[in-house]
């Protein structure tokens, strides 16, 4: 008997996407590997994380880099260091006296990239102005907004936010003449293997990405890459110090961990892991419509604007079958299989997550569903 079984918990197919509701994904053997030995050891943890970090640094091509607790922990040391910099008094006074001691404290963002993570800043007292509005955003704006107040301007990668909002290019060339630092998530924006540095490379000062997802490293991990004295100043906030960050804490198993991550991302081939993608997707699309009341199609690019293909299958009224109905029906079967809602009457079906055999249990458990419904 598993441990799930011992708990009463489902183990579930993933043909949803990278969601931590979902657990992330599933970490390579390399990073068992790696965590595995570093639960096995002391070390002093201010010695580990600048050895990491140097190594991760190299490897991804960037000036510094910093291991962290997940892209959402990369936004909160990103801001307190772009709001204090490497100045332990300002770091003191605002662990003693609160956020009203920094001059700079205000976020510049566009309304289009506007989403659930962005919140998280407010932990560090810091203050969102928002720009533009949902259908474009005019490079005037961002000019107006950058005060004296401005300690930085976030903007969020992938092409599901690039509607009506103004490329990084343009972002970085404003603010850099202000002088502003610019923070980019770009959490699930791998692959390509390229935006680990590319980013930088195009100005971004600070760069996050989660190392529970294309990563397939651990979970509760995460990678900030960019200018060294940001990410000096993203340390001195960060555990094992004893400041804001402390609640953040990462453990020697995810350093190690993540570290392994990104050794083994960037030996992978990306170009046959999207192959086998396209042939999963391509046999589900082949095999769904035939099916009367069922359309499916390739749907490109994938979760999160990422560059991979997924199927959307949609089903007409003849079927009376809604998209959550359709979610639910597929994770009420055995095993549990996890899709996400595509419209009113549809859902997507994503192959990058899936062992080898399970692309045919979902194809399989689709097919039955929409029987199911058929006969009443």
């Amino acid at each position: 008997m598993s441990i799930h079984d011992d708990l009463g918990v489902r183990r579930l197919v993933n043909a949803d996407a990278m969601k931590t509701a979902l657990g992330g994904t599933l970490m390579s053997p390399p990073v068992i590997d790696a965590m595995c030995q570093a639960a096995g050891a002391y070390v002093d943890m201010f010695e580990l994380q600048r050895a990491v970090s140097g190594r991760v640094a190299a490897l991804t091509r960037n000036e510094a880099a910093f291991v962290c607790t997940g892209a959402s922990a990369g936004l909160v040391l990103s801001s307190l260091a772009c709001m204090t910099g490497a100045d332990l008094g300002l770091i003191g006074r605002l662990m003693e006296r609160g956020p009203d001691v920094l001059l700079k404290r205000e976020f510049v963002v566009q309304c289009g990239q506007r989403n659930p993570y962005d919140p998280v800043l407010s932990l560090t007292g810091a203050r969102l102005v928002q720009i533009g509005n949902i259908l474009q955003t005019f490079p005037w704006e961002l000019e107006a907004a950058i005060t004296d107040q401005t300690a930085g301007v976030l903007y969020f990668a992938g092409k599901h936010l690039g509607f009506g909002s103004m490329g990084l290019d343009e972002v970085v060339a404003i603010a850099h003449r202000a002088g502003v630092p610019v923070i980019v998530d770009a959490a699930a924006q791998l692959p390509p293997r390229e935006n680990l540095w590319r980013l930088t490379e195009r100005g971004a000062d600070l760069v996050l990405f989660s190392g529970g997802k294309e990563l397939r490293g651990p979970q509760s991990s995460g990678l900030i890459v960019g200018r060294r004295d940001l990410i000096e100043a993203c340390e001195m906030h960060a555990s094992p110090h004893q400041r804001l960050g402390r609640a953040m804490k990462v453990g020697k198993e995810e350093m190690l961990g993540l570290l392994a991550a990104v050794t083994w991302y960037l030996e992978r081939d990306e170009a046959a892991e999207s192959e086998r993608c396209e042939r999963v997707v391509a046999d589900w699309v082949s095999s769904l419509s035939s099916i009367p009341g069922v359309t499916a199609e390739r749907a490109f690019p994938g979760t999160d604007g990422r560059p991979l293909p997924r199927a959307i299958v949609s089903f007409d009224e003849r079927l009376q079958l809604s998209g959550a109905g359709a979610r639910d029906a597929m994770l009420a079967g055995e095993p549990a299989i996890a899709v996400a809602i595509a419209g009113p009457s549809a859902i997507y079906l994503n192959p990058e997550l899936l062992r080898p055999g399970e692309e045919g249990m979902v194809l399989d458990r689709v097919i039955a569903v929409t029987h199911e419904i058929a006969r009443g």
